[in-house]
């Protein structure tokens, strides 16, 4: 596990590194969570057998049709506006400027570009996020419809929203456009219900999904059974993340900081999996899950990346797990990862792709450099991609095609 190690302790570094100016940051000290460390144990046994996409992902009672598209990696979420009407504590981002709509980087000026581009990858599900997507109904509407009208008639489509301009009759037009989610976050408006009104009886799925907030931990059990009365039949929590946009707010809150690919909320896992469990134990008529970074992180990216490849025109068995190029012969080995861009770069090995009038163009950069092999180390290789590994490998270069090939599985120890 030295290599897991080494790794782990350079993402301490890069995440203090990146918030050296903040020194009031509270820093996760492994010598001091035992506690915490236990209380986790002890909700995820509890939990059971209760996990989806390689342990990341624990639920109480089912996901919505929208998460199990999302871990499969076959959803695209386009940011209808990067302006919100809210003003969340926990809000990763600036989002005071509306932008044209956009997802992965590219933009999409019209909703029929858009549509074209979910035909040519066959993304299965949909979802209308920002900023705040009810600022810009007519937008968000057009794009909905030209989605429902030139996409797979089975494609599932939902829509992010705090709710603060929510009513019946946008509810209504968004229902008879052919939107079958809406996700509201309750956390925007004081934990009221009383917007989710406006969609119960309309809108066939309504989900609340929120970052599970340490200090909300009560209120939400409490609040579960109106929850449920209001209509709701799912309940997504998140896990809080630190970013340069919300430290400011988060270092008052006093949270231990987790280094990880992103700093996260320790406190905050600790919260979702207590309401999970809570529900569990009262035997609750609705569907629980925590979305972990882990998840989100490792999940979200490799299956973009994979249809990403594919595009480029990689065979599947060539892309791991992980949705990386592998380019593997007896003497060598090495990784590549396709991106894609609406502008032209220049570079001599990107390959354009005109879908639907627009042009994209895909560009294949080394993720690891090409190894030479002895034979040895050849037949470690052989044997490290028949079969994943339980865990992570010692050697330093089977370490880092563990790290491209798969998923990582589970949630970190603290």
């Amino acid at each position: 596990m030295e290599e897991m190690y080494n790794w782990l302790n350079s993402l301490i570094n890069i995440n203090k590194s990146d918030y050296a100016e903040w020194t009031e940051l509270n820093w996760l000290n492994p010598y001091n969570v035992v506690e915490e460390q236990k209380k986790r144990t002890g909700l995820l046994d509890s939990i059971g057998e209760k996990f989806l996409f390689k342990d990341t992902k624990p639920y109480y009672n089912g996901i919505s049709k929208g998460c199990s598209i999302c871990g499969a990696g076959k959803w695209s979420c386009l940011f209808i506006t990067n302006k919100c009407n809210a003003n969340c504590f926990y809000c990763p981002t600036k989002q005071t400027d509306d932008e044209p709509p956009g997802t992965h980087g590219l933009t999409f000026e019209t909703a029929e570009d858009y549509a074209a581009y979910v035909n040519h990858f066959e993304f299965k599900g949909v979802s209308f996020s920002g900023g705040e997507p009810l600022l810009y109904f007519d937008r968000t509407l057009e794009y909905l419809k030209a989605v429902r009208k030139n996409c797979d008639p089975e494609i599932y489509i939902w829509m992010y929203t705090n709710g603060i301009l929510a009513d019946r009759d946008k509810f209504e037009k968004l229902a008879d456009a052919g939107l079958n989610e809406v996700r509201f976050d309750i956390g925007a408006t004081g934990f009221s219900l009383d917007k989710i009104a406006f969609a119960k009886g309309i809108i066939p799925i309504i989900t609340i999904e929120i970052p599970a907030v340490p200090e909300e931990t009560e209120r939400m059990k409490q609040l579960l059974p109106e929850i449920i009365e209001a209509g709701v039949t799912n309940l997504n929590l998140h896990q809080l993340r630190l970013t340069r946009h919300n430290v400011k707010k988060l270092v008052q809150k006093g949270y231990t900081i987790i280094p990880a690919e992103r700093p996260i909320v320790l406190e905050s896992e600790l919260t979702a999996l207590e309401i999970l469990n809570y529900a569990k134990n009262q035997n609750l008529n609705i569907g629980i899950n925590y979305c972990s970074f882990h998840f989100k992180n490792r999940f979200q990216k490799a299956g973009f990346r994979i249809e990403i490849a594919k595009a480029y025109g990689i065979a599947k068995d060539f892309i791991s797990e992980n949705g990386y190029i592998r380019v593997f012969t007896k003497n060598s080995i090495r990784y590549d990862q396709v991106r894609i861009f609406d502008q032209d770069n220049g570079f001599s090995n990107q390959k354009a792709l005109n879908i639907g009038g627009k042009n994209f163009y895909l560009l294949c950069e080394s993720m690891m450099p090409e190894e030479k092999l002895t034979d040895n180390l050849c037949r470690q290789i052989e044997d490290l991609l028949n079969k994943e590994p339980e865990t992570a490998p010692a050697v330093s270069l089977l370490f880092r095609i563990w790290q491209l090939e798969y998923i990582e599985r589970g949630l970190r120890e603290y």
